[in-house]
């Protein structure tokens, strides 16, 4: 085989594959993916809880906002002509006391202005009929939501990636890049590969990713561990669907929630912890030249000045069952320590500026022959066909101007 492509892609998660896909759909080039793991979706893809977004979070006008009204109707779509397992199950969002109902007036706000339809207005006596074991003041049932295999959708990507006559390259971490003439050449573990074209989508690495190219990318990728609970078997009655919290909008996580898997299992989660290895999925995962890269990045402590309190209170409930169940209670009060077992746990990429400042938005920089994704957080899965898109127009433009 030749080791000469248009287009290569870096990073094997639902964004890199996706962006692959629509590549290939709109222009014919020779195109190859790496991926660093032995299988796809290895990290922030295969470790979250599920969920189909609705849009009703996201600020109107946001690349998120955009891309995830259409990309959630194309994953739908998608889904039902690829016969993958779904449930367009909705879900509610819980007001629990007084202090929550401005923030939930405004989530019903951007609700109307994101272009969502069905969304409910319910009491304290609706929430029961929809969730009959949930406790709340006032919240709202939204139609849009539901579940999916993430997986499963990657890897089906990935089988139409292979139709068009794409390649895919596992255990193929990418380790440097050299301009020679008009390509790029690629090493990896694997080998050497020349391209015309790099698209970064690596997810957690993808300052790094950038950094090799030669380019700056204006932040760095701080890795938040997100840990789950599951309720056991015989307790997942007290969940119909997907129970929610009314989140703090300072905050890019949408705190401690209920959510059904398409699977079967009902899982509990995730709180939000500073991780100290970028695929840190355990409390003993450590990686001292991650710290060290952190400590020496002084956005890193601006961030800890504004949001240590909120910090120390997540460290607290990752090593306390008992605080993690209260968490829990506030939704559903006759939730017991007994009733939950660990589960398992994700790490998100959470892009942060020079300043302190949480990137909330996606992120897409432009180079010569190059498109960096630095910032592709939930709800990049839910709309990874319509990112997938907007990615491979940037991609195609500057392939057709760039590229002779």
């Amino acid at each position: 085989m030749s080791q000469n492509y248009d287009i290569t892609i870096i990073g094997g998660g639902i964004v890199g594959t996706a962006t692959a896909l629509s590549i290939l759909k709109e222009k014919n080039v020779k195109l190859l993916l790496l991926e660093t793991e032995s299988s796809l979706a290895a990290h922030q893809t295969g470790n979250n809880s599920g969920v189909i977004h609705s849009g009703l979070y996201y600020k109107p006008g946001s690349l998120k906002a955009a891309n995830c009204t259409l990309g959630r109707e194309m994953m739908y779509t998608f889904c039902e002509q690829h016969n993958i397992p779904f449930d367009k199950c909705g879900k509610i969002v819980v007001a629990t006391s007084k202090e929550e109902i401005p923030a939930l007036n405004m989530l019903e706000e951007r609700s109307k202005a994101n272009g969502l339809t069905g969304i409910k207005r319910i009491s304290a006596e609706e929430i029961k009929q929809y969730e009959p074991h949930a406790n709340g003041i006032d919240g709202l049932f939204v139609p849009q939501t539901g579940i999916v295999d993430y997986v499963a959708v990657t890897n089906k990507y990935a089988d139409l990636i292979r139709y068009k006559g794409g390649e895919i390259k596992a255990n193929s971490k990418l380790t440097s890049v050299k301009k020679v003439g008009k390509n790029l050449v690629l090493s990896t573990e694997k080998g050497e590969y020349h391209t015309k074209f790099i698209v970064n989508c690596a997810g957690l690495q993808s300052d790094r990713v950038a950094k090799l190219c030669g380019v700056d990318p204006g932040l760095m990728i701080i890795p938040f561990r997100g840990e789950y609970y599951k309720i056991k078997k015989e307790k997942q009655y007290l969940v119909k669907n997907l129970i929610y919290p009314v989140p703090d909008i300072k905050f890019p996580f949408l705190g401690v929630h209920f959510t059904r898997m398409i699977n079967g299992g009902v899982e509990a989660g995730p709180n939000a912890v500073l991780a100290f290895k970028r695929e840190g999925y355990k409390k003993t995962d450590f990686s001292f030249g991650d710290i060290l890269e952190m400590k020496l990045y002084p956005g890193f402590w601006k961030m800890a000045a504004k949001f240590y309190k909120m910090g120390f209170q997540e460290f607290r409930r990752s090593f306390s069952k008992d605080l993690f169940v209260k968490s829990l209670q506030k939704l559903i009060p006759e939730i017991q320590s007994d009733d939950i077992e660990k589960g398992g746990a994700g790490v998100r990429a959470q892009a942060l500026e020079r300043d302190g400042k949480l990137v909330d938005d996606f992120r897409i920089v432009e180079a010569e022959r190059m498109v960096h994704v630095l910032n592709a957080p939930s709800p990049a899965a839910t709309a990874s066909l319509s990112i997938g898109k907007t990615i491979s127009e940037m991609v195609i433009k500057r392939f057709n101007e760039e590229v002779k």
